[in-house]
């Protein structure tokens, strides 16, 4: 299944993707589920299936996607994950993985703008595979790692390259409001099947910038769910993007960072393909 928040005039919901339009499942599983996150937390994700030969509501052209969870408790974003990524960045092995923190107020969903900040020249993709918990866990175990998720979704974690280097703590590079992409939809497991055989490309204007396996993870998204559960217990629709490949702008010689209009897109196979074109300017208040 793939399942999507939107936003359909001034109202808010959640609905499973089906070809260019959305069956709506807001107050349909449960008269009081009416976020994608509620339908994850109660468990009710599974009776989605029933409604996938439902006719659809709401034609795409004719609402706003919006980020897969528009309000996680927690985004824990994973830094320096591909050997490449690493590599380009001069850091060093690290016996664990790095983590950093964004909030859900820095999100936008697929085909919204990617906000570059009117403070800085310095704005960078970076593509990654989002997973989105499933259940509650504290303290899992690797070898049940995989049964936490409930989907998987594509990430760009745009990064204001010259803010993040303030300080040795990544966090204000990575948390300027309309910044990080996350979309189009929630994919669930069966449909992927084994992460490791997914590709994931960024393609600026069309020119590819990155390109790996999910293979190539040096933590791979078992240790990552373990690892994260270790010190902080982990909800349903808690969200962790596990890293970006090699080729970010920032280490290009010359570097390449986002401009206005330019197109971004995060392509992670059967998971889909991000979207988003790049404005220039903070979001209005």
């Amino acid at each position: 299944m793939r399942l999507v928040s939107f936003q359909h005039g001034d109202r808010q919901g959640f609905g499973l993707l089906s070809g260019d339009a959305i069956v709506d499942l807001t107050g349909k599983l449960s008269p009081t589920i009416v976020t994608l996150k509620q339908a994850i937390a109660s468990g009710l994700l599974g009776q989605a299936v029933a409604w996938k030969e439902e006719p659809t509501d709401i034609p795409l052209n004719h609402t706003q996607l919006l980020p897969v969870i528009p309000n996680p408790g927690k985004i824990l974003c994973i830094g320096l994950n591909y050997e490449d990524h690493r590599n380009e960045t001069k850091r060093p092995n690290s016996d664990y993985p790095t983590v950093f923190t964004r909030f859900a107020e820095s999100q936008v969903g697929h085909g919204q703008p990617l906000l570059k900040p009117a403070v800085s020249d310095r704005f960078d993709y970076e593509a990654e595979l989002a997973i989105v918990i499933g259940k509650a866990a504290h303290q899992v175990s690797e070898q049940n790692a995989l049964d936490l998720i409930a989907g998987y979704a594509c990430y760009n974690d745009g990064s204001v390259r010259d803010w993040q280097r303030h300080t040795s703590q990544f966090t204000p590079g990575k948390n300027f409001p309309g910044t990080g992409g996350f979309g189009p939809a929630l994919v669930t497991p069966d449909e992927v099947g084994d992460y490791r055989r997914l590709p994931i490309q960024l393609r600026l204007n069309g020119q590819v910038m990155q390109e790996a396996s999910l293979a190539d993870l040096i933590f791979p998204i078992e240790k990552l769910i373990a690892y994260c559960s270790s010190f902080t217990p982990l909800a349903p629709g808690d969200v962790i993007v596990t890293g970006t490949p090699g080729g970010v702008g920032d280490r290009r010689e010359p570097p390449i960072y986002l401009q206005h209009g330019d197109l971004v897109e995060v392509d992670i196979g059967v998971v889909g393909c991000l979207t988003n074109r790049v404005a220039t300017g903070m979001r209005a208040a």
